[in-house]
């Protein structure tokens, strides 16, 4: 019987213990007395609800003390919406705070849609107060005179509030700012002005109103340095004069290749016409032949056509610059 009694006190114990933790821990009491402290008067019941909603009371409860401590009247239903949201609750308030302080007009549901857009606020204010700077990566232009100019710039930016959600970011600023740059440099008539008078690029791009749609306002646009590149101009004549120089030579060679077929085409012709001579010749002994069985040509008429032959060859021969004679033959 004493060791039931006994079983039991401890059973009791050990459950009042659990009991009592649970509790303590469904009622955040010192937190609590902590808001109560601070002026940001937060009901029991408040804090139990967000228990039972899994809302950790400790990330609603401390942005609310510092809001009310900054003078900011914010609802704990609002603050809560938000966490259950996704959003960071102590960044948006440290962000109200900071743009109370600043005399910038921000209001909680404007810095809730800003955090929740993936934006950071609490950073938003902060260049809003501090400019920021932003440099260019070197952007390569060419004059008119054909030469490459190197730049590289420096945009003070400044956030704009009612723009960040939806509005453009810097990437979109330093791709406007590069195409500025291009143009203006492009435009100019030689590349010595643009060296002379570097400012000329900045105040040409500022007057575009390039942060048109983007989250930052330009407070301005300084070219940190501007350097000499290549000739373009002169290599784009020199490649232009290989390539003419390629087509002309083309051209040569076509007309070579069409002269030598057409010589060619002459040395076939000659050789067929001798083909046919000496084809023809050789029927002239075969007709002598025959006249002579025909009783058409007689001796003396072949010696005065050996006669002829003769001659012949000795005038070509004297015509040649002194040729030798065929073998045989010879003026009777």
């Amino acid at each position: 019987m004493e060791e039931w009694f006994v079983g039991g006190t401890a059973f009791l114990v050990i459950g009042g213990f659990l009991i009592v933790m649970f509790i303590l821990w469904m009622v955040p009491v010192r937190l609590w007395v902590t808001a109560l402290a601070s002026g940001a008067y937060v009901p029991l019941t408040t804090l139990i609800g967000m228990r039972l909603r899994r809302v950790s009371p400790a990330t609603i409860i401390w942005p609310l003390i510092s809001a009310t401590k900054a003078g900011l009247k914010l609802s704990i239903r609002d603050l809560e919406a938000h966490y259950l949201a996704g959003g960071n609750v102590g960044n948006v308030v440290n962000a109200l705070i900071s743009a109370d302080k600043a005399n910038i007009d921000l209001d909680f549901k404007r810095a809730a849609a800003i955090d929740l857009a993936g934006r950071d606020v609490l950073e938003a204010v902060h260049v809003s107060v501090n400019p920021k700077v932003i440099q260019t990566p070197k952007v390569a232009a060419m004059a008119k005179d054909g030469i490459q100019l190197i730049a590289t710039a420096r945009v003070t930016v400044r956030a704009n509030i009612h723009r960040l959600v939806g509005g453009a970011g810097e990437e979109t600023i330093l791709a406007r700012v590069g195409e500025g740059i291009v143009s203006t440099i492009g435009s100019a008539d030689t590349h010595k002005a643009v060296l002379e008078n570097p400012d000329s690029i900045s105040k040409t791009v500022l007057e575009k109103g390039l942060d048109s749609g983007t989250a930052f306002e330009i407070l301005s646009i300084d070219i940190a340095d501007v350097d000499v590149g290549k000739n373009i101009g002169a290599e784009l004549q020199a490649d232009q004069a290989e390539a003419d120089k390629r087509v002309f030579q083309a051209k040569a060679e076509q007309r070579r290749a069409m002269a030598v077929a057409a010589e060619q085409e002459k040395k076939a012709l000659v050789e067929e016409m001798r083909a046919r001579v000496v084809e023809a010749e050789a029927q002239v002994p075969l007709a002598m032949a025959e006249a002579f069985r025909a009783g058409n040509l007689g001796i003396m008429d072949y010696a005065r056509y050996q006669n002829i032959v003769s001659d012949t060859a000795m005038r070509d021969s004297i015509a040649e610059g002194g040729k030798e004679l065929p073998p045989g033959d010879g003026s009777s």
